[in-house]
């Protein structure tokens, strides 16, 4: 989905980006990418796992090319993704690189296998307001909404304390957004999961003409990667069979990423498909679908044999 609009070469460095949900995973491989590249972050996540710790002490240092800052945030709490901005733009002078990547497998406490009032999940069926929420959709598709939404009003009304300019053909502007394999696929045992990749994708797909104003919104859609959404959930794990099933590294999506920063080639609206040793774009129409190593989960059946036990017990749903 090219809008055919050229703008200037971009590059990371001397660039300064908020990335949400650094504390560990994907985003923390980009994070710690785009430092090497010397592009100052703001890490924005509940905590931070030892690894992303280091990283932050490591590029604590003012004198240094490029800083790491980390902001305390609940992406589900809107006052505190404004509040990652402000930081931004108190600590450089704002941001020119945005990644709401902050994500949810369908753990059990968000789960449409669990539903609200049940024991397992934390969602709430008679919220005070009336107003009822799934967190796994507040944390993976409105967040990354919202995000967009924050950045582009900077982006083309930028304050008296921004440094990053107003967005335009000269001076571009990017959102990066991770949508999944699961935005092509279906799976009975996630459902949730994949109803927020396939709506994510569709964002993206969506604002390909920000291009035309300097602002470039692309993501990737990862196959099965390394990190703690798998190997922190062992009732995740079960779906892989470790004698065929392959991993994509985080450091491969990471890269994946920043082409979607830097290379003029992938342009606003592109979902970058990241395999095991491949990538490529997804078509928004008549695409073959995901396919190769580090794209499937050998075992799958078993998380839906296990669906099928909890639909066999007495009152499933009931709350």
């Amino acid at each position: 989905m090219a809008t055919g609009t050229a703008s200037t070469l971009f590059s990371v460095d001397g660039k300064t980006a908020i990335v949400t949900g650094a504390g560990s995973g994907i985003n923390y491989s980009f994070a710690k990418l785009l430092l090497s590249r010397n592009c100052n972050v703001v890490i924005a996540d509940l905590g931070l796992r030892p690894e992303a710790q280091k990283l932050v002490d490591e590029y604590s240092s003012p004198t240094g090319k490029a800083r790491a800052v980390f902001v305390k945030t609940n992406v589900v709490q809107w006052p505190e993704l404004e509040n990652m901005f402000v930081v931004a733009e108190k600590e450089f002078g704002g941001a020119d690189i945005v990644c709401p990547g902050a994500g949810i497998f369908e753990p059990h406490w968000t789960n449409f296998w669990h539903p609200p009032g049940t024991p397992q999940s934390k969602d709430s069926p008679q919220p005070p307001s009336g107003i009822g929420h799934y967190a796994l959709l507040d944390i993976n598709l409105t967040h990354p909404i919202r995000c967009t939404q924050l950045a582009i009003a900077r982006w083309l009304n930028p304050g008296p304390n921004s440094k990053v300019g107003k967005a335009s053909l000269a001076n571009p502007k990017r959102v990066v957004h991770i949508s999944s394999i699961a935005g092509q696929t279906p799976s009975f045992s996630t459902p949730m999961y994949v109803a927020s990749k396939h709506a994510i994708s569709g964002f993206i797909r969506s604002l390909a003409q920000l291009d035309t104003v300097g602002i470039r919104v692309n993501g990737v859609a990862p196959g099965i990667i390394k990190t703690p959404l798998w190997t922190d959930h062992p009732e995740k794990l079960q779906m892989l069979d470790s004698t065929q099933d392959a991993w994509v590294e985080p450091s491969e999506v990471a890269e994946a990423m920043l082409r979607c920063c830097e290379d003029d080639s992938v342009v606003g609206g592109w979902v970058l498909e990241v395999g095991k040793g491949q990538t490529r774009n997804v078509e928004w129409r008549d695409d073959p679908g995901p396919r190769g190593a580090g794209m499937s989960a050998g075992n799958a059946e078993k998380a839906v044999g296990e669906v099928f036990g909890w639909l066999g017990e007495d009152g499933w749903g009931v709350a």
